[in-house]
């Protein structure tokens, strides 16, 4: 009855927002203010004058088998394992049916059309017991009629059964999206464990066959554009007419981020970033027309891709260009080209172009103190965890998060079995090896199931550290560890901004963000006459469709919550 009631209550709520990505985007509904949560989730049980809830559990487990449904993406890898049915899956279901007596059942969601089947699954009234998003603003629309479980009880009153999942997430992720007033609770921040977010790689082979230096500033990186592609049948041979000096897709905002952001001011005020802050491609902050029309320039030029706008998420193409060797430089996440083993961009260049072909990662985008500031999300800007309130388990549910938190449990999903997945190298450093069959990793170091978990998390914390540069099968760990380096250079983390609910940004996302990414890529391809003028009226339309209100109801709530100040305290 429950899931009939809820379905006839959503059923027209079909295009919700979820931010596309890739990443994730808690810049903008963000917070500082944990222990005042903490403290009014604790004073609202206080209030109560009720005896903490009595456990359900004898030892851990349940008298009886409880059954739960988990939401896992399906990213559609080539030759990949079935994400519901795999050798991981396997290791979940019996460590929960022996640790807590809970049957795991896992649902697969498309990961590249999530948006849509998110919504349909919410509205029917089918969504699995644990979902996750990147979109909070999503989460507090269900919430707000009804289709959200508060779990604010759930995470206290259960705390003595939740050990690993306190311990991982720690108050700052548990209550970093707590209601201020009312000290409800609709989900859980996953930890991000290697807070790096995005680099731009280029082509060794190709500055080397030229004579070139790795370009360090703006200016040298159009230089070794503009050489790729006046060399392009040096380069390419019979090939030169795909020459495709730098790479970005439909996604722009995402792609060129670390361009953009080396545009603001890296000293810029709380407030505005915040106000500013809902789009986490960064649209409307200071700083983005200006580095939009640096790459409308090299579109015109000659030194990006042609069609990059006609290939939506999830198309190969662009990644098939830069596999085959015909791309020289792109941006793109933070270990892009080290990704899915035997099937990553360098190996396949090595196999397609030579031994010497490969893509290493540089920093050539100064901002205005010669520095490379990089915003990246702060250690609870990953994915957000929620349970629908047909969830008929709630504890079942709690318990599985504190199951996947466990330190031991986190490393045998990352890294699977000795001789399988990886060898033990002599100082002790877990190096990753190209995996077959079930034992396949559908999402790096399987963040797809350590939901809580974002990045290289080992039980213990030094072989960790060595063990971050071989966690990538058939790649130089060298590669590795200098991309870290640079993802984590000048690297700013996003802060926690706490204000009353923005309602300007319920059921908007969707809309915005592909007016967003209409905006960017029209913007590129524009004729640079006409850069200027393609800008403003699409941003007119941008703000028009609810970004101006928005960004209205950002700075009235930021001067309710912190006066006059720019700053938070």
């Amino acid at each position: 009855m429950k899931r009939r009631a809820l379905a006839l209550m959503l059923a027209g709520v079909m295009t919700l927002s979820l931010a596309a990505c890739g990443s994730s985007s808690n810049e903008s509904a963000s917070g500082t203010a944990t222990e005042t949560a903490s403290e009014a989730a604790t004073e609202t049980a206080a209030e109560t004058g009720e005896p903490a809830v009595e456990s359900e559990l004898v030892d851990g487990k349940f008298t009886e088998t409880r059954h739960i449904t988990v939401e896992v993406y399906d990213r559609g890898n080539d030759g990949g394992s079935d994400p519901t049915d795999n050798m991981y899956t396997e290791y979940i279901k019996q460590g929960m049916l022996e640790d807590h007596n809970v049957e795991v059942e896992f649902v697969k969601v498309p990961r590249w059309t999530e948006v849509e089947e998110i919504n349909n699954l919410l509205a029917a009234g089918t969504a699995p017991d644990i979902c996750l998003t990147y979109s909070y603003p999503t989460i507090q629309t269900y919430a707000d009629m009804g289709g959200v479980l508060d779990i604010s009880s759930y995470v206290e009153d259960y705390k003595d059964d939740l050990p690993n999942l306190w311990d991982w997430l720690g108050e700052t992720n548990i209550y970093w999206d707590v209601d201020i007033n009312d000290g409800t609770l609709w989900a859980i921040e996953g930890k991000i464990a290697d807070n790096s977010r995005i680099n731009t790689f280029i082509r060794k082979d190709w500055l080397d066959a030229l004579g070139l230096e790795v370009p360090t500033t703006k200016q040298e990186f159009e230089d070794v554009l503009i050489a790729f592609r006046d060399n392009a049948s040096a380069l390419l041979g019979d090939d030169a007419s795909k020459m495709i000096p730098y790479s970005v897709s439909y996604d722009v905002g995402w792609r060129t981020a670390t361009l953009i952001e080396s545009f603001i001011d890296p000293g810029i005020s709380d407030k505005e970033f915040f106000v500013n802050g809902f789009d986490d491609r960064k649209l409307t902050q200071n700083g983005t027309k200006e580095a939009i029309e640096l790459v409308n320039k090299w579109y015109n030029e000659g030194l990006m891709w042609d069609d990059f706008a006609l290939y939506g998420s999830g198309d190969t193409t662009e990644d098939d260009n830069m596999k085959a060797g015909y791309v020289g430089a792109f941006t793109h996440n933070w270990d892009y080209p080290f990704r899915n083993g035997e099937d990553s961009i360098n190996a396949n260049l090595q196999r397609n172009v030579g031994e010497e072909a490969a893509f290493i990662a540089i920093d050539p985008f100064e901002d205005s103190n010669g520095t490379h500031t990089k915003y990246v999300s702060s250690t609870a800007g990953d994915r957000k965890i929620f349970f629908p309130s047909t969830n008929d388990e709630p504890l079942a549910s709690m318990l599985y998060l504190d199951w996947i938190s466990d330190p031991e449990h986190i490393q045998y999903l990352q890294i699977g079995d000795e001789d399988v997945t990886h060898t033990v190298l002599e100082s002790g450093a877990i190096q990753i090896v190209a995996a077959t069959g079930d034992a396949i990793q559908n999402s790096g170091m399987n963040i797809d199931y350590t939901i809580t978990c974002n990045g290289l998390h080992l039980a213990d914390e030094e072989i960790t550290d060595l063990s971050r540069a071989y966690s990538y099968a058939e790649v130089d760990p060298a590669l590795v560890q200098d991309a870290y380096k640079i993802a984590q250079t000048d690297a700013v983390p996003a802060k926690n901004v706490k204000t009353d609910t923005i309602e300007a940004e319920l059921n908007i996302g969707d809309t915005l963000s592909n007016k967003r990414d209409q905006l960017l890529d029209q913007a590129v391809i524009a004729s640079t006459s006409d850069f200027s003028d393609v800008w403003d009226s699409l941003m007119a339309d941008y703000l028009n469709a609810g970004g101006q209100a928005i960004i209205d109801e950002r700075t009235e709530k930021w001067e309710a919550q912190f006066g006059s100040s720019d700053m938070l305290p």
